[in-house]
């Protein structure tokens, strides 16, 4: 199968063509001039040059396909730059989807995430548009909605390997954030860590699924882990132990509101109320749709730390 991929240079992308490739599908992507080299495996790929705000670039990119995948996204937004969720999480999706009814390409999977919601932050907000818009289309859609990913990130921005470099390895206590005045639960939010490879096979088995057309699947690990746990155990793996304080999420929101504008601030208000909220679900329904079993986050799996803790 001939699969156009929007979104493949990235972390999931760059699991995405392994997947595919794996399954004996073609990927096509789409590709901005000068990232060539930011795609995995590019001889057994075919690269269209282009960007995803331009159209005519979109419709060459899923010319002949038999199936669209749209994994772009992004975790914060800089305006000032035109990188903003409207753009590549709404208007970005919306424009691969009409490209992919036009050309009578029926398949679309859409990357999406858990906790999307119309009343959310930016992030939330934009995801759940483009879920809606997909429903209004005749495509034969399938939605994934994944917590956080966490593997080796060959390179590129990962969930694990950015909390090691911005919290474990601080000099500074790691913060164990908390609601309100008093640090009854603090650091106890939940998270559903799921691996990235899992991700990756349950989009590549889903093209050859009709069974999972018009449905939305939620996926997670195997546990959830409170934050204390996860930084624990990424600290462990590290081969380092970490002190922790409890932390207001309002002071840093504060902060936060000063200063996300900028990069070199490690989070944003968005990311902190997404944070608080936790990120949970029941992974074991839709990975046992797919036939796989899920990857749990432990030490050994999280191994690719050890070469972090050496730098």
């Amino acid at each position: 199968m001939r699969v156009t991929v929007f979104g493949a240079t990235g972390f999931v992308g760059s699991y995405l063509i392994d997947a595919l490739l794996e399954h004996g599908h073609h990927p096509v992507l789409l590709v901005r001039a000068g990232s060539e080299h930011k795609v995995n495996q590019p001889d057994k790929c075919t690269l269209a040059t282009g960007d995803i705000a331009d159209p005519a670039a979109v419709r060459s990119a899923i010319d002949g396909a038999d199936a669209v995948i749209y994994n772009i996204g992004i975790l914060r937004e800089f305006p000032a730059r035109g990188v903003t969720y409207e753009a590549l999480h709404f208007e970005g999706a919306r424009r691969a989807m009409d490209a992919a009814e036009a050309a009578g390409v029926s398949r679309f999977l859409l990357m999406s995430a858990n906790g999307v919601k119309a009343d959310g932050t930016g992030y939330q907000r934009t995801k759940y548009m483009a879920e809606q818009y997909l429903a209004t289309t005749g495509l034969d859609w399938t939605v994934f909605r994944p917590s956080v990913l966490f593997g080796d990130p060959r390179g590129r921005t990962e969930f694990a390997t950015q909390l090691y470099r911005d919290v474990v390895r601080s000099p500074l206590p790691a913060p164990v954030f908390y609601d309100g005045l008093l640090p009854m639960d603090a650091g106890m939010f939940r998270m559903s860590p799921i691996h990235v490879k899992d991700v990756a096979a349950v989009f590549a088995k889903a093209l050859d699924m009709p069974e999972t057309e018009g449905r939305i699947f939620a996926l997670g690990g195997p546990e959830a882990l409170t934050w204390k746990d996860i930084l624990q155990t990424i600290a462990r793996t590290a081969g380092t132990a970490k002190w922790m304080l409890p932390a207001p999420v309002l002071l840093l929101k504060g902060l936060a509101a000063m200063l996300d504008q900028y990069a070199f601030f490690p989070i944003t208000r968005d990311q902190l109320t997404m944070l608080m909220e936790g990120n949970t679900c029941d992974g074991y329904e839709p990975f046992r749709t797919f036939g796989l079993v899920t990857t749990p986050f432990d030490t050994s799996k999280l191994s690719y730390l050890r070469i972090e803790g050496r730098k």
